[in-house]
């Protein structure tokens, strides 16, 4: 692919990718398959125990890696297998080529290896006057066309079967008809005499097994096995990360791989090689067998404990697969070499610095990938630690800059944000609420959507006089608000309030408490995000409430699951988050669960237009809450019309919106033409972002939909 020096130049690639009218359909087309397939599956399986079956696993081979490959170099060895460790991408494609040269191989076939694109093999043996030619139906079609991968399992997913047929019909100077299974039948003709006539085959491997000194593949066409039997040469290139020290290991990997990567139960083929076999055309019978393991980094990273478990990886591409913004701009765009969250990882560590900068960023924090990733990676997690790292390698762009300045200043920060009262009077519409026109910092590219003023009071100036006054409370509460509720939405916190009171909750609204620093984070500045979280924990003593109830998803899961990691290495305050953490609720789930709130706290309403309900990522997969809403949504007698992918990304994504305005409108769009689809009249979610992406995009299309956070909605109603 064609790397981009600037952001501004990845994005206008990433448009390009966009305006494919075919690529997004057939993303589109997959990516609704791929979910449904994906549940039948592992129907009947308990899916997180197995993928932490897996992940504990492959964390206790990634600290012995070194100590494996000499066990499975010693056991192959005996079995007549030549093992070569090779530090670097060149060192690997090197010790091919003189394998190839001292066995006089001019002719050469592949099956399909991830390994051997990242070391760019194809181009070194071509280089060296060899011919080669993958056989892989989806890879040969790509070598064809002198392309990348734009999938990990399904490389050619991006183009049509008549831009293939279109491709073999140059390719036998032959017109050739669209249909698939005669395109099929073209290339099975003309990859036959290939391995034939081929000297030598180079494939990939799943696993190299410790015990037996064996390998195994995986794979969905037979090619694989002609590749490692037909030539005299099989050359098996594999990263060190594919040492797995038992067949029982290998074996429980297979039971997710597929269908994660696929929805398949098995794929068509699992291939076991071990040791040299008979080979007439070989030495003394044999076959020339050569196992070539890749380090490129790997090594470094099983001892760095931040990044170690991004070598569980199983390469099933199923972080792709669910990735909204995979699916919009595909795997040319999203990925150097390795395709999706997994490929924004393996770019830094494997291809550098100057080829992740750009892609790193081009995450939007949903978590899907971390929810399907078969051997449980914290993707999103890891994406947003590199991206820090890459800022403090080359120094952090001004405005993140002072971002982290201001917001590290909660006073600062949020005298700032008051003074925006007054600051935005020159562009404020007072008959709707929104901005009138976009101040010029923003860019004509972000009227996607319109854009809230700041409220003229801030919800913590209102608090002393909304502060409900309980005697005799069943649960202490410390609100967290927040900073687009607290200065922005505060009438979300007033309706919070109001459906909490009645019930026995005593409610405190600690006033040192700042913004949850997730916007830092996704801005590459840890350090600050740290500083505020520090605030935060100390702003609010767990001592003193049984909950924390915050009403925004994302505030609620970074909170959770960020502050205990962010500050474990302070002794003075690792406790401390770790009891805040544990005390944090979102507002549907403590309403619901804690205070049983039901049908009898409302009052009935006749003729209520339907109801959708968006779900936020941070809600629903952050936290694993997903019927708390909904059932609210039933209990308040809300008509809940449900619509088509309600758990799928809005596209605001806090700065990302702003950083990826394109992929943000096109996220917008499906997500609202979705609700339309519904026939719903109004819109209820549980975070103040989508809120504020969900309404400014029905506003700027015109559409007669009512956007709401849900408490605003279950206040109305309340009796």
């Amino acid at each position: 692919m064609q790397d981009a020096d600037t952001l501004k130049e990845y994005r206008k690639q990433c448009q390009q990718a966009m305006d494919d009218e075919f690529l997004r359909q057939a993303m589109d087309s997959f990516a609704k398959a791929y979910r449904s397939n994906r549940v039948k599956a592992f129907s009947g399986m308990n899916e997180k125990e197995l993928i932490a079956e897996i992940a504990a696993a492959k964390d206790a081979a990634i600290v012995r890696l070194p100590e494996l490959y000499e066990e499975f170099r010693v056991k192959a060895e005996r079995a007549g297998v030549h093992v070569h460790l090779a530090r670097t991408a060149a060192e690997a494609n090197e010790i091919i080529c003189l394998i190839a040269k001292e066995h006089g191989c001019r002719r050469i076939v592949k099956s399909k290896s991830m390994t051997a694109e990242e070391t760019m093999l194809n181009h070194r043996l071509e280089a060296d006057g060899l011919t080669v030619t993958e056989t892989d139906l989806g890879e040969w079609i790509i070598q064809l066309r002198h392309e990348g991968p734009s999938h990990m399992v399904m490389p050619a997913i991006h183009l049509s079967r008549y831009q293939v047929a279109e491709l073999f019909t140059d390719v036998t100077r032959k017109q050739q008809d669209s249909d698939i299974e005669k395109l099929v039948k073209v290339a099975r003709r003309e990859l036959r005499a290939k391995y034939i006539e081929a000297d030598m085959g180079i494939s990939g491997a799943n696993f190299a097994v410790v015990e037996t000194g064996g390998i195994g593949i995986v794979t969905n066409e037979g090619n694989a096995r002609l590749v490692t039997t037909l030539p005299r040469v099989h050359v098996a290139l594999c990263g060190v990360d594919k040492l797995t020290p038992t067949l029982h290991d290998a074996l429980r990997i297979i039971k997710a791989l597929p269908r994660n990567a696929t929805g398949q139960a098995i794929t068509s083929y699992v291939t076991w090689i071990t040791g040299a076999n008979a080979c007439a055309a070989g030495p003394q019978g044999k076959k020339e067998y050569h196992i070539v393991f890749l380090d490129n980094g790997r090594l470094a990273l099983a001892r760095d404990p931040d990044f170690r478990q991004i070598l569980r990886c199983v390469r099933c591409g199923a972080c792709a697969n669910v990735c909204p913004v995979y699916r919009l701009v595909g795997g040319h765009r999203m990925g150097h070499i390795y395709i999706g969250a997994i490929g924004l990882l393996l770019t830094y560590f494997f291809h550098g610095r100057d080829k992740a900068k750009n892609l790193i960023q081009n995450c939007i924090n949903c978590g899907a990938c971390k929810e399907v990733c078969a051997a449980g990676i914290d993707l999103p997690g890891l994406i947003k630690k590199v991206h820090a790292r890459i800022q403090n390698e080359e120094g952090h762009p001004l405005p993140s800059v002072l971002l982290a300045k201001v917001m590290s200043n909660r006073k600062l920060f949020h005298t700032l944000l008051k003074t925006a009262r007054w600051g935005q009077k020159p562009v404020k519409d007072g008959s709707t609420g929104y901005l009138r026109h976009l101040p010029m910092i923003f860019g004509r590219e972000q009227n996607f959507r319109a854009l809230p003023v700041v409220a003229d009071q801030a919800f913590r100036d209102e608090w002393p006089a909304i502060r409900p006054q309980v005697d005799q409370p069943r649960y202490r509460v410390a609100l967290f608000s927040g900073c687009v509720q607290d200065f922005v939405y505060p009438e979300q916190l007033k309706a919070g309030v109001k459906v909490m009171s009645g019930h026995g909750v005593a409610m405190e609204y600690p006033m040192g408490q700042s913004c949850c620093g997730l916007p830092l984070v996704m801005m590459g500045e840890s350090k600050a995000a740290r500083d505020v979280a520090e605030q935060n924990v100390k702003a609010m003593d767990p001592a003193r409430c049984d909950y924390i109830v915050t009403l925004c998803a994302s505030c609620a899961s970074h909170l959770k699951h960020a502050y205990p990691k962010m500050l474990a290495g302070d002794p003075s305050l690792a406790e401390a988050a770790r009891a805040f953490a544990a005390k944090i609720i979102d507002f549907s789930s403590f309403v619901s669960e804690v205070l049983g709130v039901d049908r009898n706290d409302f009052r009935p309403q006749a003729g209520q237009a339907g109801t959708a309900y968006h779900s936020p990522c941070h809600l629903c997969r952050g936290l694993g809450v997903t019927e708390a809403p909904r059932r609210l949504l039933r209990e308040a007698g809300l008509n809940y019309v449900p619509s088509a992918e309600e758990d799928v990304c809005c596209g605001f994504g806090g700065t990302f919106s702003m950083k990826f305005p394109e992929e943000s409108r096109e996220l917008l769009k499906k997500k609202l033409d979705n609700v339309a689809a519904s026939g719903a009249g109004e819109l209820v979610t549980d975070c103040p972002g989508c809120v504020m992406q969900l309404r400014g995009g029905a506003e700027m299309r015109g559409d007669a939909l009512r956007v709401r956070h849900i408490a605003e909605a279950l206040a109305e109603r309340k009796k």
